[in-house]
């Protein structure tokens, strides 16, 4: 069958084809410790779920807006202007069955054939596709570990052209934790004054910080660029709510019109239901996030403390999200089973299929010769990870 020739630039998700495999081995009865999944393993708060089942009881069951319930948006706001600075208003507002549809929308309303986006790596794997699909060209701006993956002022201003329609930015980033200082704000906004690109912040994990600062988005350090800016944001992270599917953008009302005819067409509104538990969420009380970040936080000193004990890997500390970019160039150009390792991707493949343990290659993300590894589950299976790690480390020569 002759099929779109849009999808020849696609690649399938590495972070969900790796979850699904470790998950159908998990299945088939094997011991498998899961570290690839981008997913809180906290429960939603029992408050939430209870919005949503007085929702079903009460019939909330139709269609709502297209761009989501009054209320709902409303309260986006709220949360907008309470914890990021950032005043809107809810015409200005979209809700989205995700944080990723948020995203998708805007490159397809913003983009035209050709037209480029700057994304920095590493990157988390959908941005490339999602631009590709909407008919533009990914720009790679490479970031250096040692530089905490602070983007280069210099290198973005190379990288921009008249053909330049946005730039993405994701702090605290997936897939490496890194989160940007105000320094690293002002180098990116003084890079981009002068162009007329879009700024499109990737939000989702802005909660999960363990830094002992607050948040800052970009229009926090740089207001006279709010008017081209764009908030994307969810529920996923925060509250636990990855299956419920609700997220959000606010940004220039033109292009959340815009945004909103592309989901007029495609998936109308989210889930109803799920729209009165995120409201529900917005409005409640915040101490279940307080409680996850701190057990993250005592996770992630846990594990990349014990990634960095063993010989031939290296962690960089991160400062948010759940991720662990742990950087595996020692281990690589040594010999497994009479066969040298060339790449992270046969890397990964051998510790999940000798050794069971899921951990995603960095290739997919940006970043070959790391693998990324989540810390979002218990401390007793990152334990008994670390130790097969170490396994696998002993087994080669």
């Amino acid at each position: 069958m002759k099929l779109a020739r849009r999808l020849n630039a696609i690649k399938p998700s590495a972070t969900l084809a790796l979850n699904a495999r470790a998950k159908a081995l998990a299945a088939s009865g094997k011991d498998v410790v899961v570290l690839a999944a981008g997913e809180p393993d906290f429960d939603t708060p029992e408050f939430v779920k209870q919005a949503a089942i007085d929702a079903l009881r009460s019939g909330f069951t139709k269609y709502t807006a297209t761009a989501g319930m009054p209320e709902l948006r409303e309260a986006v706001c709220r949360k907008l202007e309470k914890d990021n600075g950032l005043k809107y208003t809810p015409d200005q507002v979209v809700v989205t069955a995700g944080g990723k549809q948020s995203l998708y929308n805007c490159f397809q309303a913003l983009l035209d054939e050709g037209d480029e986006v700057i994304i920095f790596a590493p990157y988390w794997v959908s941005y490339p596709d999602m631009v590709h699909l909407a008919g533009g060209t990914p720009v790679i701006v490479p970031t250096r570990e040692e530089d905490g993956y602070a983007p280069d002022p210099a290198a973005i201003k190379k990288a921009l052209t008249p053909r330049t329609r946005a730039i993405i930015l994701n702090s605290p980033a997936n897939p490496t934790g890194a989160v940007y200082s105000r320094a690293t704000l002002e180098g990116i906004a003084d890079a981009v004054r002068g162009h007329d690109c879009m700024l499109v912040t990737d939000d989702m994990y802005e909660k999960l910080l363990y830094t002992g600062q607050p948040f800052l988005n970009i229009g926090n350090v740089a207001p006279d660029l709010v008017p081209r800016l764009v908030v994307s944001n969810g529920l996923s992270k925060s509250y636990a709510m990855t299956g419920w599917r609700l997220g959000y953008a606010a940004g220039p009302k033109a292009l959340i019109s815009g945004m909103q005819l592309v989901q007029d067409q495609s998936t109308s509104n989210a889930s109803s239901i799920t729209q009165k538990a995120a409201l529900a969420a917005l409005n409640g009380p915040s101490d279940t996030i307080t409680a996850m970040v701190n057990e993250y936080r005592e996770r992630r000193d846990l594990f990349v403390a014990g990634l960095n004990a063993i010989p031939g890997l290296r962690c960089r500390l991160p400062e948010g999200a759940f991720y662990a970019m742990a950087d595996v160039r020692g281990l690589l150009g040594k010999t497994y089973k009479g066969k040298p390792l060339t790449d992270a991707l046969q890397l990964s493949e051998a510790l999940l299929n000798d050794f069971l343990v899921a951990a995603v290659p960095g290739d997919p993300f940006g970043a070959p010769g790391y693998i990324r590894m989540s810390f979002v589950t218990s401390r007793e299976v990152l334990q008994k990870g670390l130790a097969r790690l170490r396994d696998f480390a002993a087994a080669l020569s």
